[in-house]
Formats: structure tokens, sequence, C-alpha cells
């Protein structure tokens, strides 16, 4: 007797472990969000149609922006409002790929609005999921472009005004009457009937470029209890009674049935990379010899390291000069800047890889490494370090060591030190220092190489180097 599973598509993870802290269960989104909704239909119809091994989703600013928390694809971060641009050139460059970007209103219908007209109107090879709330969930439920007439926001406490502020774009009614869709739907999740529309329209869009007939976008009208300051039940009421009642559900283009496939190829006699350079004059760039290789101790190798602190402690250069050291080692190398959604004052991180392998992602959720310079970088992603790992503190700024038991703890007060040196901003190059003495994972020669191209001012170089010498001195009086 067949008995049916039920259980989360597999594009979907089912435990969330790049969500920092220790709740991997759960999404991010508020309760009653219609973004989950979405996301399951989105991950049933790649794994539905095969298509999860060949899928790279584009999650701009927005509720959405942690998007890869969740779906197990190629995952690209896009600027506010530009995923249409980052999708095209994706598409362009990997034809064979199913490109798809998860929109909200704020992000396509203001400030992504150029992006988004212009793929459409060239018709690129793209399938576009647009999440309408009428408001900027994300930042505060500012009015939106999709706010509807008289609708009180927070930066419309008496109701948007058409005088004043015009009138709600109609994303679907405008794109539909250029040349380039192939497709165009307007859905919601206002109710089980809805979601079983959308859950179509979701895997009319996929198919229509997996078929080559161009651009698709479906509109989802979503709930967004939140923003609104409703119950869930409200806000779901209030889409299917009001915001339907504005934006008008429906197929408003579908020339799929009789537009031809085209799919993307190289052209003839495409010139090659070495052909370019000599058209262009580009010359080799000089490079210092290659350096030898470093032996780090087996807890030490293939570091995954998250460097964090406030901003203007130097954090992201800090990420720059380990990792150039790193490519003149011989290292694969990774450096991601992280600019999350926290409010001023709060911690400023980076991403850095180093292996002696290709990197898949340049994403650390799970580092083994944590520089922590300030007490709220400490506190957020101690629990997120590997068992063995290793926690350099700032000892001089943060009034309290780490709490775990079952990792390496290098206390180093460097802004103390980089006072003596006569410079506080220099704390972050002691920290370095400190660093690569503690674990051998590159060389002084490499960092001594790296910081001219990391660091901008000329007149720190010498500065930072003997930080990084202050550093390493410190560590080795440890061992003393």
């Amino acid at each position: 007797m067949a008995v049916e599973i039920l259980k989360k598509p597999r594009t979907f993870y089912n435990l969330y472990e790049r969500k920092p802290g220790a709740d991997k269960i759960t999404t991010h989104y508020c309760p009653g969000c219609g973004h989950g909704n979405l996301h399951k239909l989105i991950a049933e119809a790649l794994d539905d149609m095969g298509l999860s091994e060949r899928t790279i989703l584009i999650s701009p600013v927005g509720c959405s922006v942690f998007a890869y928390y969740y779906f197990d694809v190629g995952n690209i971060q896009a600027a506010h409002g530009r995923a249409p641009a980052a999708a095209t050139g994706i598409k362009r460059a990997h034809p064979d790929k199913i490109v798809i970007t998860y929109q909200g209103d704020g992000d396509l219908a203001a400030i992504g609005w150029n992006n988004i007209f212009h793929a459409a109107n060239r018709g690129e090879h793209i399938t576009v999921f647009f999440i309408n709330n009428a408001i900027y969930g994300m930042t505060g439920s500012q009015m939106a472009p999709t706010s509807l007439i008289g609708q009180k926001t927070m930066t419309s406490p008496r109701g948007r005004d058409p005088r004043n502020e015009g009138y709600p774009i109609k994303v679907c009614e405008i794109l539909s009457v250029l040349e380039g869709p192939a497709y165009i739907e307007r859905v919601s999740l206002a109710d089980t009937k809805s979601i079983n529309q959308t859950r179509k329209a979701v895997r009319k869009a996929i198919q229509c470029q997996v078929d080559g007939k161009g651009f698709s976008l479906v509109e989802v009208l979503s709930p967004c209890p939140t923003g609104w300051r409703m119950e869930p039940r409200d806000a779901k009421r209030w889409v299917a009674e009001v915001l339907t009642q504005n934006f008008t559900l429906g197929v408003f283009k579908d020339v799929t049935s009789e537009r031809g496939p085209y799919f993307f190829k190289d052209p003839d006699g495409a010139p090659s990379f070495n052909e370019i350079k000599k058209v262009l004059g580009w010359e080799e760039e000089a490079r210092d010899a290659p350096l030898p290789r470093v032996s780090p101790s087996p807890e030490n190798r293939n570091p995954l390291l998250k460097i964090a602190g406030f901003g203007g402690q130097g954090i992201l250069v800090l990420g720059l000069v380990l990792a150039e050291a790193g490519m003149r080692q011989g290292y694969q190398v990774s450096w991601l800047p992280s600019y999350g959604p926290e409010m001023r004052g709060g911690t400023a991180n980076c991403h850095v890889i180093l292996s002696d392998s290709k990197v898949g992602s340049p994403l650390v959720s799970r580092p083994t490494v944590l520089i922590a310079q300030n007490r709220p970088s400490l506190e957020k992603f101690e629990p997120d370090v590997v068992p063995g790992g290793l926690i350099l503190y700032e000892s001089s700024l943060i009034d309290r060591p780490p709490q775990r038991n079952d990792v390496r703890v290098l206390p180093v007060p460097a802004a103390k030190l980089a006072d003596e040196l006569g410079d506080t901003r220099v704390s972050n190059m002691v920290a370095l220092g400190a660093l690569i003495e503690y674990t051998g994972v590159v060389s002084k020669e490499a960092v001594v190489q790296a910081i001219p191209i990391s660091v901008p001012r000329k007149e720190f170089y010498d500065l930072n180097i003997k930080a990084v010498d202050m550093g390493i001195k410190y560590v080795r009086s440890l061992k003393k």
C-alpha cells in the first residue's frame, strides 16, 4: 500500500543552517506573511519540473533579502532594484540556467523601475516574481508606489493623496503593452482558491523560460500583517476585499502559444579573452613572485572567517588584506562584505575564505574563526562558531570573554596596542598580526605585500605593518 509522505520540497533546505542564531527551523518572516507561501510554491515547482540544479535565484534588498537562507539553488544577492540587471547578465552568460528574480514592490516598482521596464522591453529570458503588499514592508511600512489612494502608512499618515503623491503604479498593466514580455499575470494569496491559482501561474512563468519564450512576470498580492498592523486573518481579508479591487487579478498578456522558442548562444567567431585584451591594449599586471606555501596545523587549515565590529574599525579592510595575502600564498579565496539590515550602530562584518580547493560559496554561516572587535559582534556570532574553532576578540573593548567552552579563545587588546603606536585606527592590523601568528594561515611577508594593494592611503603603509608586527609580538609573548 502506497504511503504519501508530506514534507518540504527538496529545493527548500530542511534546516536553515545559513540563518544566524540558534533557530534553524523557522523563517525570519512575520506570522501571516505571504512570502512563505510563495517560497513554497516556487520550491515545489522547481522540484516537480526537475530544475533545482539549474536554477539561480536573485534576491535584492527587501523582506526577501535572506531568501538564500531557504532555497537550495544558486543564489545571488543584488543591489536594491537591480535584480533584473543582474539576471540579464547571468542569463546571457549562462543561457542554460533558469534565472529567477524575487522582488518586492518598493524594490521593483520604485528603486528598480527602470531596470524591470527595460528588461521586460528587451524580452529578457528571465522569470520575475513580484510581491505586492502596497508598502515598504522591511524598513518600517512607508508608502510604496503601489500604496492605495487613501491608504495610511508611516510616511502618509493622512492617507495617500493623488494630488501630492500620485496614483498607484499598476505594474502588470504597464508592462503588458510592451512587445517583449511573453507572459504576465496578477494573482493573490488571499485564500486557498487564490493560492491554487498562484501555484499555476508560478509554474507557467517558469515553463515560459524553459521553453525559451522570453520574459515572464507574476505579480502576487500578498498580506503583510505587521506592516498593515492587522491580525493575519484580517490581512488576508484585506487582500481579498480591498487590494484585489484596486489591482485586478488575471492574465494581462500571454503569447507563449504563438511565440516560437529562442535560445541564446555564442555568436560564431566570437573573440577569445586574449584577443579582447590585445584589442584593448591591456598589459599583464606586474606581480610579485609567488610566495612559498605555508603549512598551518590541521585545526587552522582552510579557515572560514567571520570578521565583525563597528563601522569605522577597519573590518572590511582587515578582510581584504587577509584575502589578498591568501591569494599570494596560493589559496583559493573569497571576500564578501555583509551589508545586512542592521540599524545604524549595529555590526559591520565580512566573510573571508582561504581554501586549498575551489570556493563554492563566499558565504560563511558557520565560521571556524571569528574575529570580534566589539561586544555586539561577539554576542551575535559566537553561537555560530563551529566546535573547536577560534574566537579572537578585542579584549580592551569587550568587557566579557566568550561564554563557549568548546572553542579556542584568543584575547587581543588590539585598540590598546594600536594606541601605543599612536593611532587607534590600525587596531584591525594588530588583530590581523595576532591571527597570522596564532594560526599560521598566511605569512607576514604575504601580508606586507597585500597591504599596499588593499589599503587606500599610502601614508598608512608603514604604520599598518608596524601594527601587524605588534600583533605578532603580542601573541609570541603569550606563548612564552
